[in-house]
C-alpha cells in the first residue's frame, strides 16, 4: 500500500508540474519591462482573422506564431543559432502587433481596464494632475516609427514612460487608438479637464506680464540682433569719418607745400 501511494503522489506531483509550466505569452508578459502588455487570449490568436496583413509585416511568421502558441515546427530544429534569435524576436514582434489588436476588443479593454485600476502604467508626470493613473499609447500604428508613450486622463497630454524598459517598448504594440476609444468605452474614467490648475510663473508673489520677453523669447533674441547691427552701424560711421579725416590732412598737407616744379625758361 506504501508503494502504491508513492506512486500515486509522484504521478500527481508531476501532473501539477505540467499544470504549472507557464505558456509563451504568460512568461512574455511576465518579464520585467513588459508590464504594459496583458496576456493575449488563446481563441484570438488562433482565428486567422485577427491576423490578417501580419504575414507581410514579420519575418519568420509561422514560426514566430508557432513560438507564441507553443506548438512545435518540422524545421526548427535545422534553424541556426542565429536564425533562433531571429525567429524568437519575430515571436516577440508579432506578439506586439496581436496586441495591438487585442486591447481594442470588448477582451481586450476589459484585461486592460484592470492593469489600469492597478496603476501598471505609471501614474502622470505633471504636478497638478496629482498622480492621475495614464494609459500606454503609440503615435504611429506602424513598426519603429516612436516607441510608447502615456497618455493623461486629466491633463489629456503623453509623456515619455519613468522607466527606461517601458521607453524601449515600440509604440506600434499600443496604437494610437486604445487610450481615447478606452475612456469612450468607460467613461467613469473621463475627467473634466477645464477644472484643472495650471502653474503660474511668479517673481516674488507677482504674475509676469505676458508680454515680457519671458514669455517670448524670440523679443530678447531680435533685441541682440538690434544692438549688434546698431553696434555694427556705429562702427562703420566711425570708420568712415577716421578715413574722412586722413583724407582732409592729406590734401591740406598738399596743398601748403612749396612747388617743385622748374620754371620754364623762354
Amino acid at each position: 500500500m506504501d508503494v502504491y501511494e508513492e506512486v500515486g503522489d509522484s504521478d500527481g506531483d508531476l501532473s501539477t508540474s505540467d499544470e504549472d509550466v507557464d505558456s509563451w505569452v504568460s512568461w512574455y508578459c511576465g518579464l520585467k519591462g513588459n508590464e504594459f502588455f496583458c496576456e493575449v487570449e488563446d481563441a484570438f490568436i488562433q482565428d486567422s482573422f485577427n491576423l490578417a496583413g501580419l504575414s507581410s509585416q514579420v519575418p519568420f511568421y509561422e514560426l514566430a506564431l508557432d513560438v507564441i502558441q507553443d506548438l512545435e515546427s518540422p524545421g526548427e530544429d535545422e534553424l541556426r543559432l542565429d536564425q533562433k534569435d531571429m525567429v524568437e524576436n519575430a515571436a516577440e514582434m508579432l506578439y506586439g502587433l496581436i496586441h495591438a489588436r487585442f486591447i481594442l476588443t470588448s477582451r481586450g479593454m476589459h484585461c486592460m481596464r484592470e492593469k489600469f485600476l492597478n496603476v501598471d502604467f505609471g501614474r502622470c508626470h505633471r504636478v497638478f494632475c496629482e498622480g492621475q493613473p495614464v494609459l500606454p499609447v503609440g503615435q504611429s500604428d506602424v513598426l519603429r516609427h516612436t516607441t510608447v508613450n502615456v497618455f493623461c486622463p486629466k491633463c489629456k497630454e503623453i509623456y515619455f514612460p519613468k522607466s527606461s524598459r517601458h521607453g524601449n517598448i515600440d509604440g506600434a504594440y499600443f496604437g494610437t487608438s486604445f487610450p481615447h476609444l478606452f475612456l469612450m468605452a468607460f467613461p467613469q474614467f473621463c475627467i473634466d479637464s477645464a477644472s484643472n490648475r495650471n502653474f503660474v510663473p511668479r517673481v516674488y508673489g507677482f504674475k509676469i506680464h505676458s508680454s515680457s520677453p519671458y514669455f517670448q523669447p524670440s523679443k530678447i533674441k531680435n533685441r541682440k540682433e538690434t544692438h549688434r547691427r546698431r553696434r555694427k552701424k556705429k562702427d562703420d560711421i566711425e570708420d568712415a569719418a577716421e578715413v574722412a579725416a586722413g583724407n582732409n590732412m592729406k590734401g591740406t598737407s598738399g596743398g601748403n607745400s612749396p612747388s617743385n616744379e622748374t620754371p620754364t625758361k623762354k
